[in-house]
């Protein structure tokens, strides 16, 4: 008896992912799982078989208790006391996208098959995508 393994050429499919109203967290770990391929039954821990997804409504998503205000976004720019850091909901207004990016990531792999998941993901602050013709499917977050 042999042992499947997935190949990495395999299809894809595109799912779309609605944050309005959605707690981040729950949001993400949905979209790091579609992406890291865990819920189809050909995934291989490392092999890159997940899928596209787009996260629409990024604007709108629900941080809960006072992580609007108490939680920190840092970036460094490479240089000596370079460290800025930014509160959630000053984020939120900078840039939207950056709230669901960040999480995602924090939920992928660390490595460089994170990074190619990390690649399938896109985000966009509001209600529309230029994807049609992919035919993304709908995914509920319950």
């Amino acid at each position: 008896m042999t042992t499947f393994i997935a190949k990495a050429d395999e299809q894809r499919n595109w799912y779309v992912l609605d944050a309005k109203g959605q707690v981040l967290g729950k949001l993400a770990a949905i979209a790091a799982q579609i992406l890291s391929g865990k819920r189809k039954p050909s995934y291989t821990p490392f092999l890159d078989t997940g899928d596209h997804v787009i996260v629409i409504n990024a604007a709108a998503v629900h941080l809960s208790g006072r992580k609007e205000s108490e939680k920190v976004y840092r970036r460094h720019s490479g240089f000596m006391g370079g460290l800025k850091s930014s509160a959630a909901g000053d984020v939120r207004k900078k840039a939207p996208t950056r709230l669901v990016e960040e999480a995602v990531r924090a939920m992928l792999p660390k490595n460089k098959l994170g990074g190619a998941m990390l690649g399938k993901l896109t985000v966009y602050s509001g209600d529309s995508h230029p994807h049609q013709a992919q035919k993304p499917q709908p995914v509920s977050v319950k």
